[in-house]
């Protein structure tokens, strides 16, 4: 199958992931897979340097570049799929007119409603189909007018990382300066280390986080939180922090390329956004069998089985998230058992295999469905 994904997003995030390990197993396994991309992004690069075959378009005036470049590749049909994976891509591949010759699809990972104008609505009226990665986006989306029977739920996921037993905390927290402590059952880390993995936005609740730091300080007075992850966000976080006192616990890691570096040095993995499509650091870090805490809204019930393979807690209640830590750290043998769980979630549910399985299924149904209808519209025109 020959698919052509569409990106125009020029940093790095949960999109943006999910699009690379796409690209990388489609064409591991024997398709065509490209990508469409704007020159100097994150994926891009990323890609390229994994020898995936990418089409760049300049960034200014990018939609109409890619609306152009994406008329060029598909004109004799040697797609089957277009597929735009954000929301500048969707633009872009219709403009070109895609949906007129080969099978359109679109990914939604946000929670916002459809946009109301007609010239809005067209763009996903033309789709074969939509791609919510989460029930709730789904829902959402059907509130907002989508047609239901177009929209089909794939969730993100991560590759699953090898056995985290055998990986060392304790060198995975000296890189952050962070001493290795004894894991006695009965009496909590001295240093424990919290963490989160996500953009410096204002939506994201990092704020949140640091005030819960003050209040386990006062417990625990080495407990430290280590945020990896760069933003706007990132100068009034510190602030926040100098005020607050705590400016030496707070980590401010900026992006990481290697995050795989952060998981395993971690003690309690903190997703802190009450607004969020599914939250594919928090997959990644229940993948390392870090015992993690969300809030109960969004998709994050859909991910974590409250007090089984995670802990769920009111949406911007820092006194939930100060127990759910305190019991975390307190309980190691409650807290091992819940990290366990979660890996075993994630690979069952949300691991980037399943992933691409259930979007080769979407691309599979989309193609006959395509062909289905040019065979009728044959037919049709013979008979007439």
């Amino acid at each position: 199958m020959n698919i052509l994904l569409v990106d125009l997003e020029s940093e790095w995030r949960g999109g943006q992931n999910q699009a690379l390990l796409l690209l990388k197993a489609l064409n591991a396994r024997g398709d065509c897979a490209e990508l469409v991309t704007v020159r100097g992004s994150v994926l891009g690069r990323r890609a390229a340097r994994r020898r995936l075959k990418v089409h760049f378009v300049m960034p200014r005036g990018a939609r109409i570049s890619a609306a152009l470049k994406i008329r060029s590749l598909t004109k004799r049909g040697s797609f089957d799929v277009v597929h735009a994976n954000e929301a500048h891509a969707v633009t872009a591949a219709w403009l070109a007119g895609v949906h007129c010759r080969t099978a359109f699809v679109i990914s939604r990972r946000v929670g916002y409603p459809l946009a109301k104008s007609s010239l809005s609505r067209a763009r996903y009226r033309a789709a074969a189909r939509i791609v919510a990665i989460s029930q709730w986006v789904a829902e959402r989306l059907v509130e907002s007018g989508a047609p239901k029977e177009k929209i089909s739920v794939v969730y993100e996921g991560v590759e699953m990382p090898a056995n985290p037993r055998l990986q060392s905390p304790h060198l995975a927290r000296m890189r952050w300066g962070v001493a290795g402590v004894s894991d006695d059952a009965k009496v909590a880390r001295e240093s424990p280390l919290l963490g989160s993995v996500g953009v410096l936005s204002p939506d994201k609740g990092h704020d949140l986080l640091i005030r819960a730091l003050v209040e386990l300080r006062r417990e625990y007075s080495g407990c430290r939180l280590l945020l990896a992850g760069d933003g706007p966000s990132r100068s009034m976080l510190e602030a926040l922090a100098r005020e607050l006192g705590v400016q030496q616990a707070v980590i401010f890691a900026g992006f990481v390329t290697d995050i795989e570096s952060v998981y395993p040095a971690l003690d309690v993995f903190l997703f802190p956004s009450s607004f969020e499509g599914l939250g594919t650091s928090l997959l990644a870090a229940m993948s390392y069998e870090v015992p993690s805490i969300a809030f109960r809204c969004c998709a994050f019930g859909e991910i974590i089985e409250n007090e089984k393979s995670g802990l769920l807690v009111e949406p911007g209640n820092i006194e939930g998230v100060v127990s759910a830590v305190r019991r975390l750290l307190q309980d190691r043998k409650f807290a091992r058992g819940i990290g366990a769980a979660g890996r075993e979630r994630i690979g069952k549910v949300f691991s980037s295999d399943h992933m691409v399985e259930e979007t080769m299924r979407v691309y599979r149904e989309v193609v006959r469905d395509k062909l289905d209808s040019r065979l009728t519209k044959s037919r049709a025109s013979k008979t007439a």
